[in-house]
C-alpha cells in the first residue's frame, strides 16, 4: 500500500522503541521550554496577549508533529509572522485575525493537496532574503520600548514613527529594565559561545524573572501589562464571522499562507540535512498538517503557525528521533498552562525583548546581503525593493512587488539567450571541444549536464543529483554548455551542490559555461567554492583536468585508488575484446 498520505508520526510508531521514546521524551521537554519565551515574545511582539503565543504552540505544535510529513520539524509561533499579524490586528482586529488565519489554513490544505506545494520554490532568493532582512528589522524595532523601558503611550504601527517615538522618548529610559535587558541579552550570548548545549533563552528567562520575583524589581511584567495568563486548557471559542471582512483578508490570508508554506518548507528542509539518515520530508503532507493547524489555532485563540527553524534544529540537537518529540514538546507548554501560570506574571517584558532582539537578529540572514551584492543589478534592485517594502510598507505589498520584479527579470534573462547567429567554420572547431560523442569518460568520472535556463523554479532540480553523492565517483563533472541562464537562485543551487560534493571528499569541475552564467559566476566569486582551476572552458579540458586531479584524491584517501584500478582493468577488457575481435577477423 503506497505511503505517500500517510504522516510521518504513523511511519515512525511501526518501529518505535522504548530507545526512541527516552530520546524523544528528552528532546521534547527540552524544546518545549525553549519554546516558552519564543511564544509569549511573539505574541506580544505582534499585539497580541502572550497566552495566544501558547496556545498556538500547544495546539498548532502537537497537529503539526501529528499529521505532517517531517520527522523532526516543530511548529509554532514564529517571527516571521509577527509583522503581518501586528499589521492585521491593527486594522482589522483580533475577530479579523482569526479569520485570516483560517482562511490561510484552508489555502494551505488546498497547496498540499492538489500538490501545489512546490509553487513555494517560484519565489526566488532576492525576495526571500529581501523579506527576511526586512522582517528582522522591524522585529528590532518593536523591541526597544520595552528593552530600555521607556514609557510611551501608543506605539506608532510604521516603521519611521517608531523610531521617532523611541527618540522622542528615550529620556524616559528605565535603567532598572534596560539593566534586566542587558543581562538576558549577555547570558543568551555567553551560553551559544560557552555552553551551547544549555539554552540560553531559558536561563536569561529563569535569571530575569528570579530577580523580579525576590527584589521586587520595579519593571514592566506580563502580570503589571497583561494581568498574567489564564491557567488551564484554551478554550474553543468561535471568532466573530464578518462576511464582509473576506474580500479584504483574501491578500493577508494569501501572504499568511505563502509565508508559512515557506517557512515550513525550509525548516522541514533544514531538519532532514541535520537529522540524516536519508531523510526526506514529505512537502504535501507537511502543508497540510500546517493548513488544519492553521484552521484550528484560532478557534482556540492562538497565533497562525509554521514550521520553526530554529527550534527543528534545537529538537534534533537534543536526540529527536521521531514526531513524538514535537507532541512532547507541545504537551510539555501545555503542563506549564496547567501549572505554572501564577509564576509567569513576574516574567518581565524586557527580557522578552531582549530574546526577540536575538532572534530578529539570528532570522535576518545577513551573511547573504553581500553574496547578492555580487550578483547583477536586477537581482540587487529586487532585493533592495523587497527589503525597503517590507521595512517601510507591509510585508503583502513587498512581496508583490518582489514577486513582479523577479517574473521580469526572469523575462529578461530568458529572452536574452535567444540569439542569431551565422555557423562559421571556427563555431563548428569549437563545438568539437564540447562534444562527448568522442570523448572517453574514465570511471573515475562521471558526467552530469544542465539543460536549459538554471533560474528560480528550476534550480532545486540539482537536488536528485545531491542524493547520488555518496555513490558517485571520486570526481563530478558538470558540463554547463547548454545552460542558457542562471539567477541569484541558481547560483546558490551551484554553490550548494559544490559544498556536499567537497564535503563527501570528491572534486567537482564545471565546464563549458556560456557568457552570461559565466559572467555571474565571477561576480559572485564562485571559484571560492570549487577553486579556480576546476572551471573549464569545454569538457575536454574537464576531462584532462579530471586526469590531473584523482592521483591527488588517490593520494590522500587510499580507498578511492579502486576506482583507478577499475580504469586500468576496463582499458584491459577493452583491449582483450580487441584483440579477440582482430584473432576472429584473421
Amino acid at each position: 500500500m503506497s505511503t505517500k498520505w500517510v504522516p510521518k508520526s504513523v511511519l515512525a510508531l511501526k518501529d518505535y522503541s522504548r530507545h526512541d521514546f527516552v530520546a524523544d521524551l528528552i528532546a521534547g521537554i527540552t524544546v518545549g521550554l525553549v519554546a516558552l519565551p519564543l511564544a509569549m515574545a511573539f505574541a506580544i511582539a505582534s499585539g497580541m496577549p502572550p497566552q495566544a503565543g501558547l496556545y498556538c504552540a500547544v495546539i498548532a505544535g502537537f497537529l503539526i508533529s501529528a499529521l505532517g510529513g517531517s520527522r523532526v520539524q516543530i511548529g509554532g509561533p514564529t517571527g516571521a509572522f509577527v509583522v503581518v499579524v501586528a499589521g492585521i490586528v491593527a486594522k482589522y482586529g483580533i475577530d479579523g485575525l482569526f479569520m485570516c488565519t483560517g482562511i490561510a489554513g484552508v489555502f494551505l490544505i488546498f497547496l498540499g493537496v492538489t500538490g501545489l506545494g512546490s509553487a513555494v520554490k517560484y519565489i526566488p532568493r532576492p525576495v526571500v532574503v529581501g523579506f527576511t532582512n526586512g522582517i528582522a528589522v522591524v522585529i528590532a524595532s518593536t523591541q526597544l520600548k520595552d528593552f530600555f523601558g521607556l514609557r510611551i503611550e501608543q506605539v506608532p504601527g510604521n516603521f519611521l514613527g517608531r523610531l521617532e517615538a523611541v527618540a522622542q522618548n528615550f529620556r524616559t529610559v528605565s535603567f532598572e529594565e534596560t539593566g534586566l535587558a542587558v543581562l538576558a541579552l549577555a547570558l543568551i550570548l555567553v551560553c551559544r559561545k560557552f555552553f551551547p548545549k544549555i539554552p540560553g533563552y531559558i536561563v536569561a528567562l529563569f535569571v530575569g524573572t528570579a530577580l523580579v520575583y525576590f527584589l521586587r524589581l520595579p519593571v514592566q511584567t506580563i502580570g503589571t501589562r497583561f494581568g498574567g495568563i489564564p491557567s488551564g486548557l484554551p478554550a474553543l471559542k468561535m471568532p466573530h464571522f464578518h462576511l464582509e471582512m473576506i474580500r479584504p483578508l483574501i491578500s493577508p490570508a494569501i501572504t499568511v499562507a505563502m509565508l508559512g508554506a515557506i517557512e515550513s518548507l525550509m525548516s522541514a528542509v533544514v531538519g532532514d540535512k541535520l537529522y540524516g539518515h536519508g531523510e526526506k520530508h514529505k512537502p504535501n503532507v507537511e502543508l497540510i498538517a500546517q493548513g488544519v493547524a492553521n484552521f484550528i489555532s484560532p478557534l482556540m485563540g492562538g497565533l497562525p503557525a509554521t514550521g520553526a527553524i530554529a527550534r527543528t534544529a534545537t529538537n534534533i540537537r537534543s536526540g529527536a528521533k521521531t514526531p513524538v518529540a514535537g507532541m512532547i514538546h507541545a504537551l510539555t507548554l501545555l503542563a506549564i498552562l496547567m501549572f505554572a501560570t501564577p509564576v509567569a506574571k513576574f516574567i518581565p517584558l524586557a527580557v522578552l525583548a531582549a530574546i526577540l532582539l536575538v532572534v530578529s537578529y539570528n532570522m535576518g540572514e545577513w551573511a547573504e546581503i553581500p553574496e547578492l551584492l555580487k550578483l547583477s543589478r536586477l537581482e540587487v534592485a529586487c532585493w533592495s525593493a523587497t527589503f525597503v517594502l517590507t521595512v517601510f510598507a507591509d510585508l503583502t505589498v513587498a512581496v508583490e512587488a518582489g514577486m513582479i520584479l523577479a517574473a521580469l527579470i526572469f523575462i529578461r534573462k530568458v529572452t536574452a539567450t535567444t540569439t542569431i547567429s551565422r555557423v562559421t567554420k571556427e563555431y563548428v572547431d569549437e563545438g568539437r571541444l564540447h562534444v562527448l560523442q568522442d570523448k572517453e569518460i574514465p570511471p573515475y568520472a562521471t558526467v552530469f549536464r544542465i539543460h536549459g535556463p538554471f533560474l528560480f523554479g528550476a534550480a532545486d532540480k540539482i537536488d536528485d543529483l545531491m542524493q547520488q553523492i555518496p555513490e558517485l565517483p571520486p570526481i563530478v563533472i558538470l558540463r554547463l554548455r547548454n545552460m542558457t541562464a542562471i539567477d541569484a537562485t541558481g547560483i546558490r543551487a551551484l554553490e550548494e551542490l559544490a559544498d556536499r560534493v567537497k564535503a563527501s571528499g570528491r572534486r567537482l569541475i564545471l565546464c563549458g559555461a556560456r557568457e552570461q552564467p559565466a559572467r555571474l559566476m565571477r561576480q559572485s566569486e564562485f571559484e571560492q567554492h570549487v577553486g579556480a582551476e576546476n572551471i573549464c572552458a569545454n569538457v575536454t579540458e574537464a576531462l584532462a583536468r579530471a586526469g590531473v586531479v584523482f592521483p591527488e584524491i588517490a593520494a590522500e584517501a587510499p580507498s578511492v585508488q579502486k576506482w583507478g584500478r577499475r580504469s586500468t582493468d576496463h582499458a584491459s577488457a577493452e583491449e582483450e575484446a580487441a584483440a579477440k575481435a582482430a584473432t576472429s577477423r584473421d
